[in-house]
């Protein structure tokens, strides 16, 4: 038995993850994240700027990046540390990220997504935590961009056809969608859509909103979801649930197309 126990014990082996210990460890706390976004327009000057905190057990935080959520091996590479805490007003800059990962800044192209994961050191060890930004490259909001005469396709729901977008004249943020009972054949007398834009991510809310009293054999049909706006072509992609007051219909893929 003894010698059985001592060459399990010499067989076994250390393996060494180098994104660090998985968990385990504080996680950092990442607040004021503005912008949360880079501007592919303007490269060499883009950045994300946002405040870490941790427990008095760190040391230091790392922060590495990777591109497309492509993480694994050499694809994650460090690009800055902290070692005072809490870190005020952390800027990291789109070229600095694409230097790290040795990507030409010409390359880079709307919607890409640059990961940046914060690794805690304690003591000797160095723990990879859950605090991941990911930072999208996009263009600034413009309101026109985002709005005017829309086409909306879903092969999920069996529709392709115009719709139109207007622009919230109080909120640039919040948009309204009218149109999309029409594409069924439906007489839209509710309504319009109200989706509210994230102004730090361009990730969309629609809020539950009834379009139709009178859907087919069903009544007052509704739409509400979720989903991201491309500020570049000002194209939606949304995941739209709908409803009527006798039931769901489940959830359909809609893309929004400026025309």
């Amino acid at each position: 038995m003894v010698a059985m126990v001592l060459t399990f014990t010499a067989c076994e082996t250390d393996v060494v993850d180098p994104a660090g210990l998985r968990g385990e460890g504080v996680v950092p706390a990442i607040t004021n994240l503005k912008p949360a976004v880079f501007d592919v327009n303007d490269p060499e000057n883009t950045f994300i700027k946002f405040d870490v905190d941790v427990t008095p057990a760190v040391s230091e935080v790392k922060f590495v990046v990777s591109y497309n959520y492509e993480k694994e091996g050499l694809l994650r590479v460090p690009v800055k540390n902290a070692t005072i805490f809490p870190a005020k007003d952390v800027i990291i800059y789109m070229h600095e990220v694409a230097a790290a990962l040795s990507i030409p800044l010409d390359d880079v192209e709307p919607g890409d997504v640059f990961t940046i994961e914060l690794l805690t050191i304690q003591g000797v060890k160095t723990y990879r935590s859950s605090a991941v930004i990911n930072a999208a490259a996009v263009c600034a909001y413009d309101p026109e961009m985002v709005s005017g005469a829309y086409k909306a396709v879903s092969s999920d729901w069996g529709v392709d056809g115009p719709i139109t977008i207007t622009i919230d004249p109080e909120d640039e943020y919040i948009v309204y969608v009218a149109g999309l009972a029409e594409l069924d054949g439906l007489t839209e007398d509710q309504g319009p859509l109200k989706m509210i834009v994230n102004p730090l991510n361009f990730e969309v809310k629609a809020e539950k909103t009834v379009l139709a009293s009178i859907a087919f054999d069903y009544t007052n049909i509704a739409y509400e979801g979720f989903g991201i706006l491309n500020t570049c072509d000002g194209t939606y992609q949304m995941n739209f649930t709908i409803t009527v007051d006798q039931g769901s219909f489940g959830q359909s893929a809609f893309t929004l197309i400026k025309q």
